[in-house]
Formats: structure tokens, sequence, C-alpha cells
């Protein structure tokens, strides 16, 4: 498995873009000819708002930035919130998508979000990633995983926390009870509790098996630092082969959650849809869509949950298109198929009755792209989301291209208009 692995990772990492090279089946003929363009994206299925994009433009790098946080090719994974009267970004910079001891997390705040101050910069001499902002009691708290440095493996090592103090200085990067090498996705503030999703076992994610040790958990928190499980009788939402987690929380108490499912089980693999409601949050229904929502952002905005998660550029946008063999050669065919596509990042909603996730529009993005972050806007009907691509202007690229290619944040305005 690990030498399946490895092929599938030399070609994202610049090798041939022809998976039969890797020893992968031939594309699927439905796989989009680069020279040719790409396919046309799914129709739209709006709800109760049609959503246009008002604005867009590039954050990182930019000349609003300070010199003390520069930027270096690959720009990608981000968080934003509101604290204080400013917006507060945190970004990972590095020589490329993958694991490097050169890798930093710049953490820097604006008021207009334009022009930015610099508050702190993280490095450990490792890879860090998934910056994820949490405030709690007037305190503003970063989390960051910490990996290896071996740019073909993916190895989780612990997460840590960081702590803004009164003086606007960053305690020192501490790691979180508790968690070991799990890696905390989510952190979000629901009805006035905090909430953390958090995935374990990522180390085995890409052996391409489900295994019990990977397992998705869902936590809470009334200090930032010291966890506990939502229901201690039931700490995991799932067990077999999924890890980054998201959801949202309606109005009326319906709660929408998404689940990456790489690994797959005897169910498929791709993502799984799942909802519950407020006063049973840790008892999810879930089955699966074949389509991979990578790094999944969930959000309520005037009666609907809606996702941020990428899409991939084919004609059904399945990840799952392998149909023979055991889950082991299905996974590897999968990823092999999935890296020679090109991606975008896209808004849907879940349609409730119908239990299913419906494309509404692509962000500007292209090659490799998403990992977003939210912000109400300056309007109520208006959310800015954050996210990162390889430049849209450049022309399509396919995903393991835009990996080892330069990427930048962008800052979207969408404006969510009653139909």
């Amino acid at each position: 498995m690990r030498a399946g692995l490895l092929l599938v990772l030399l070609a994202a990492c610049g090798g041939s873009s022809d998976p039969s090279d890797a020893g992968f089946d031939a594309p699927r003929p439905d796989a989009p000819r680069l020279d040719a363009g790409p396919p046309a994206p799914p129709p739209s299925e709006p709800g109760r708002h049609e959503v246009t994009i008002e604005e867009s433009r590039r954050i990182v790098p930019s000349e609003g930035l300070p010199p003390e946080a520069p930027a270096q090719t690959s720009n990608n994974n981000l968080d934003v919130i509101r604290f204080e009267g400013r917006v507060y970004l945190a970004f990972r910079t590095g020589p490329y998508h993958f694991a490097s001891p050169e890798v930093r997390i710049h953490v820097v705040s604006s008021e207009d979000e334009v022009t930015w101050r610099y508050e702190h910069t993280f490095s450990r001499a490792t890879d860090l990633r998934e910056p994820r902002f949490l405030e709690i009691g007037g305190a503003l708290f970063l989390y960051l995983a910490e990996l290896g440095t071996n740019r073909l493996d993916f190895e989780p090592m612990q997460s840590l926390v960081s702590e803004r103090g009164a003086d606007g200085a960053w305690s020192e990067l501490a790691p979180l009870e508790g968690f070991g090498n799990a890696i905390l996705w989510r952190a979000r503030v629901e009805r006035g509790t905090a909430y953390a999703t958090a995935y374990f076992g990522g180390e085995m994610v890409y052996d391409f098996l489900p295994d019990p040790r990977i397992r998705v958990e869902l936590f809470t928190t009334d200090d930032g630092r010291t966890f506990r499980h939502v229901d201690e009788a039931r700490p995991a939402l799932y067990v077999g082969g999924a890890s980054e987690t998201d959801f949202s929380v309606g109005d009326d108490g319906t709660v929408f959650g998404v689940m990456r499912q790489e690994a797959g089980d005897a169910t498929g693999m791709g993502s799984r849809v799942c909802h519950t409601t407020i006063d049973r949050l840790a008892e999810w229904t879930c089955h699966v869509d074949r389509r991979k929502f990578d790094s999944p952002l969930a959000f309520f905005h005037d009666g609907e949950h809606y996702l941020v998660a990428r899409r991939n550029v084919t004609e059904d946008g399945y990840y799952d298109v392998a149909t023979e063999g055991d889950v082991a050669v299905r996974s590897i065919r999968n990823q092999g198929f999935y890296t020679n596509t090109p991606k975008r990042c896209a808004l849907w909603r879940w349609i409730p009755d119908e239990d299913r996730v419906a494309f509404v529009l692509d962000l500007p993005s292209a090659g490799d792209t998403c990992f977003p972050g939210r912000l109400d806007g300056a309007r109520p009907d208006e959310v800015v989301v954050y996210d990162y691509s390889s430049d849209p202007a450049m022309g399509e690229l396919a995903w393991n291209d835009g990996q080892v290619g330069p990427t930048f944040i962008y800052r979207h305005v969408l404006r969510f208009t009653p139909r």
C-alpha cells in the first residue's frame, strides 16, 4: 500500500501527468483534456438565494502585507476571524504544498482587509498546517497541527495552541492536552458553546484501508485549552476512514455535517453527508457521496445550510471512480485519477428534503485550491470567503501541477439575494 502511495505522490510532486506511468489505469474517458479546456460546471441549483460574487481580490501576496510576513511560493492553509474590531488572518507559507522545514504560519490583522499589521510568525523547523482561530470569553486562541518534514508522507505529530495576550503578544506553542497526534480540523462557536472537530489516525489515511484507529471526534471547551467530548459515552462521530469534518447549526436546530472520506469502507468513498439536530449533536446519520468535498467549511445563512469545499472538475465530479478490486486497490486508483484532474473551490448547499449536496457556483479558482475561511460581510446579505488557489488567469492546471507551483490567498465577497 505504501509503495502504491509513493507512486501517487511522486506523480503529485511533479512526475508524469499520466497515471498509467505510475502503475494506474489510464484516465477515464470523461477526464478533462487540459488542452481542450475543462468540462462545463454542473447545473447550478440555487435555493432561497441567488448568489453572486461581488468582489474577488488577492490578499497574499499583496502590497498591503507587512514585510515581516513574507510570502513563499505556496500560500495555502488559512483561517480568519473578527476580533476586537480587526480581522485576523493566519496562513501557511512554504516552498510547496507538501511538508517542509521551511514552512511558516504568519498571523496578520487589519481594520479594512487591505492594509495588514504584523502580529506573529510561528515556525518549528517542521511542517505546520491547519491554522484555526477560536474566541472564547474575550480570549483569542490559535490552533496548529505539527507534522513531519517528509514531503512524501503525511506525518501528524501533535496539535498545538497559542493564545493572544492582552498586550497583543502570542504565547509559545504548547501541546493540546488529550489530542495526541490528532488534527483539530474546525473550531467554532454555536449558540454560545465552543466546539471543535478533530480526526485521529491521519497517518493511516493514505494507507488506503479503513482502520478503527481512523476516527472523527467532536469536542467542546470552556477555556480554549481543555477539551472534552460532547458525549463521553459516544466520543466518535465515525470510525473507519473519514478525516476533515465540519458542521453547521440552523436556526431551527437542524445540523448539517460533511466528512472527507478517502480511506473508504464497505459503503464507499468520497464524502459522508450527515445530519442530526442540536439536541443530539453526537449522533449523526450519514450516507456516502462519491464526490470528495475536501477542506469542508459549513455555515448557515438566512434559512439554508451552505458548504464551501473543493470540486473535482470532471463530468460527474466523482472521487470514487474505480469499480473493481478491493478497497485498497480502488483507493489507490481513485487517488491516482484524482491527482491528475483540475479543481475548483465551490459553493454548495444542502437540500434537507432530499438529503443531498447541490452545486451553486465556483469561486474564481484553478489548479490547487480551497481550504476556505468565512466572515460575516459588511451587509446582512453578504458573506466573505477567504481561500487559496493557483492563479485562475494562468489557465487550466491539473491538481498535481498546482501543488508544486505558486498558490495565493484570495478574498471573495458573496451576495445572497432572496429569490
